[in-house]
């Protein structure tokens, strides 16, 4: 039976985080492909690399909020710039260790984020978008 998320793009610099995340996704069953961009320069040099032979276009995109070089709200603004065929098949979720109602709130209102989750991610959060998302 084919699962329901192809690809989840993890953008986020903690490598113990993206590792442990990576597990979750994993035994969750709900996604064939993980990959993984340690800030978001990586991100979309990866969304715009779509004749890489490694590339998969993802269906989620997780994003998280803190991160150097590129933050997760200045990676946003670039990610809008890009084209349709470009961005996440399906969505665009933050995920991160903020609680702070401003970023909600600037996340809510980029037009692209479809979802706040706090960390870590877990397979109820993945379950849970499946069925909102791919139900």
């Amino acid at each position: 039976m084919p699962k329901p998320i192809s690809c989840i793009l993890l953008i986020d610099d903690d490598p113990d985080d993206n590792f442990f995340h990576r597990i979750v996704i994993e035994e969750s069953g709900l996604c064939s492909t993980v990959r993984v961009a340690e800030n978001g320069r990586d991100a979309l040099a990866y969304l715009t690399g779509t004749d890489q032979a490694e590339y998969v276009r993802p269906d989620v995109i997780f994003l998280d909020i803190n991160m150097p070089g590129m933050n997760g709200f200045e990676f946003l603004v670039q990610y809008q710039k890009l084209t349709e065929d470009q961005k996440s098949r399906l969505v665009l979720l933050m995920l991160t260790t903020s609680l702070s109602i401003t970023d909600q709130q600037q996340a809510a209102l980029s037009g692209e984020v479809a979802g706040y989750y706090t960390k870590p991610l877990t397979t109820a959060i993945i379950a849970e978008i499946v069925e909102k998302h791919f139900g």
